[in-house]
């Protein structure tokens, strides 16, 4: 997320009450996670654990919770708790806003789009030619949508990704400021649920089609020409590449790549990063061919253990 002007540390720091190194004039451009962070940007870290990657990230802003060593070209903002301060830029720079239009009149919706009944289109979406959005579907601030698009009945755009820091008293939720970033002749089917970066964006890119009830987590990329079938549930955080095949059920872990032009077979679970040019099944995926030589194997064991006794 891009800050609409230029800010400074000293401004930053005085707006979250925090102590920072680095120049009162020292730039802040924006704020972002650190799988997306750019320089300029702010990223926050709050374990020891991911100390040394926030600080050698692209980030040249470190929201920490420690006073540590200042990396060269880099400032520092000290906090006793980044993730809450992280949430209070979120909310100056891009705060929730009602809205009492069922579209928004600050919408902009190209030629020849057709809207159905009962659809909502909120704050400062975008939405391109020769579309059609179907019945009930709701499709949340800042969304951008290109041309040709479908959207079929009872799918959400845009809602909070599922990010919270466990606290005694209970889960902490990490405001999202995000986007969702749908690309020309996109098919989306009912009751899909994409849901808005944290602070960058959910991306569909063009061409890649979605069945029913599918579920795309914050800040995922899913490349061109892709196919996900029905109840695939895709993590946080993950990158689709072009041309791949999800069959349904499939369910993928957060932070993750899957390869170009990769095929997953139905009900595969998949937990690490999968080479393209392949195709995959089983919990955890496999390449399909050595797992189901497994299952035949294991169908083999009764006759096996039979002939043993014998």
């Amino acid at each position: 997320m891009k800050f609409p002007t230029r800010q400074t540390l000293k401004q930053i720091a005085t707006l979250i009450a925090s102590d920072y190194v680095g120049s009162d004039d020292f730039p802040v451009l924006g704020m972002n996670e650190i799988h997306v962070v750019e320089p300029g940007d702010i990223v926050f870290v709050d374990h020891p654990k991911y100390y040394s990657k926030a600080l050698e990230s692209k980030a040249t802003v470190v929201l920490i919770n420690k006073q540590v060593v200042c990396p060269e070209g880099k400032a520092l903002l000290i906090s006793d708790d980044p993730f809450r301060d992280f949430n209070k830029l979120t909310q100056v720079f891009n705060p929730f806003k009602s809205s009492n239009e069922s579209i928004s009149s600050s919408s902009k919706i190209g030629k020849n789009t057709v809207i159905q009944p009962n659809v909502f289109i909120g704050n400062n979406v975008e939405i391109g030619d020769d579309c059609i959005i179907h019945s009930n579907v709701s499709i949340y601030d800042n969304c951008v949508i290109g041309n040709n698009v479908t959207i079929h009945a009872g799918t959400v755009l845009g809602a909070d990704a599922f990010y919270y820091k466990n606290r005694p008293n209970g889960f902490d939720k990490l405001i999202s400021g995000g986007r969702v970033v749908v690309q020309d002749y996109v098919d989306i089917g009912a009751l899909c649920t994409i849901d808005r970066g944290v602070t960058g964006d959910t991306t569909i890119k063009e061409g890649s089609k979605l069945d029913n009830q599918v579920q795309v987590g914050h800040d995922t990329v899913i490349g061109k020409k892709c196919l996900i079938a029905s109840q695939t549930g895709i993590a946080g955080c993950v990158i689709v590449e072009d041309e791949v095949t999800l069959w349904g059920q499939v369910g993928v872990t957060s932070g993750i790549t899957i390869g170009k032009k990769a095929v997953v077979l139905a009900q595969t679970g998949i937990a690490k990063s999968l080479e393209g040019g392949k195709s995959y099944f089983g919990s955890p995926a496999e390449e399909a061919r050595e797992k189901l030589k497994q299952l035949a194997n294991v169908k083999k064991i009764p006759n096996i253990i039979k002939k043993l006794e014998n």
